[in-house]
């Protein structure tokens, strides 16, 4: 099969969003394609993002202050409960089905994600590479044990009844919440080896694991285009992830509104909602 030639224009921010989605359509057709998404895709379905625009500035904690003081085990647990049920609850929207029927058409090979929100697979997505991990699930840091979060929300709930589901007034991208005091709060444990529990999520300052990052670099190394949908690029990952694409001479299509670290090296930005692009390419790209 003869691919379309690449051709980068000089401002790949100059267009309209219209224009720009023709080329992408354009470039992207007749390739397989690799797509990376970031918060930007969630936000439709009511989790925000940390950089978007508009987004409050918030300093998250790291995985040294989680794994060093019980003070701030107490906040991140009571505030991630508070915040669990709402987060759960998010369905979603129409930019993860148009992933989902853009894989079962044969035109993705997968969906690497760096949300933690699960919402990929609920969607319908088959091959879904969390970057991040997945706030449905919390993991024993001594002896590897796994556990369903609703699971540890109910021990959580009986450990804390106190606690007021009511109180969570600002979810974070994270289904994190803030609140005034935790000096009551009980931590859950395994209860298995009675070690440290924590929600299977890569942490600020923790790496990405080895074997995550080695399956979605061969979703990129496998594609013949590749698509940056709601994502700053902020993240070392992405760019990591961004490099190989750029690296392997993938032409590269950005969906993003705001500026983000990729639009230097993309051939097509297109500068509009993460979601309505996606429906719109899934109309477009012929199966």
């Amino acid at each position: 099969m003869t691919l379309p030639q690449v051709h980068s224009p000089a401002n790949p921010d100059e267009g309209s969003p219209d224009s720009r989605l023709d080329e992408a359509v354009a470039l992207l057709k007749g390739r397989r394609i690799a797509i990376l998404t970031g918060a930007g895709l969630s936000t439709d379905s009511g989790i925000p993002d940390y950089r978007g625009e508009g987004a409050p500035v918030r300093s998250p904690m790291t995985f040294s202050q989680y794994l060093g003081d019980l003070t701030y085990r107490k906040r991140y647990w009571a505030g991630s409960h508070l915040g669990w049920k709402r987060f759960a609850a998010a369905a979603p929207n129409a930019g993860h089905r148009a992933v989902a029927d853009l894989e079962r058409a044969g035109l993705i090979n997968g969906v690497i994600t760096q949300n933690v929100d699960g919402l990929h697979l609920r969607a319908g997505s088959q091959r879904v590479v969390d970057l991040h991990g997945s706030m449905d699930r919390v993991r024993c840091l001594t002896c590897g044990q796994y556990y369903a979060r609703g699971d540890i929300a109910a021990r959580l709930a009986a450990a804390n009844p106190w606690l007021d589901d009511e109180a969570a007034i600002e979810l974070s991208p994270d289904g994190d919440v803030q609140i005034a005091s935790v000096d009551e709060f009980v931590v859950p444990e395994c209860s298995v080896c009675g070690g440290l529990l924590k929600p299977d999520v890569v942490f600020f300052g923790e790496f990405v694991p080895v074997d995550k990052f080695t399956e979605a670099s061969a979703l990129v190394q496998s594609a013949e285009a590749f698509i940056v949908a709601g994502s700053s690029l902020m993240v070392n990952s992405g760019i990591r992830l961004l490099d190989q694409a750029v690296k392997k001479k993938l032409p590269v299509v950005v969906i993003n509104r705001g500026v983000t670290k990729g639009d230097s090296r993309a051939a097509v930005k297109i500068d509009a909602g993460t979601s309505e692009t996606l429906v719109s390419l899934l109309e477009r790209l012929p199966v």
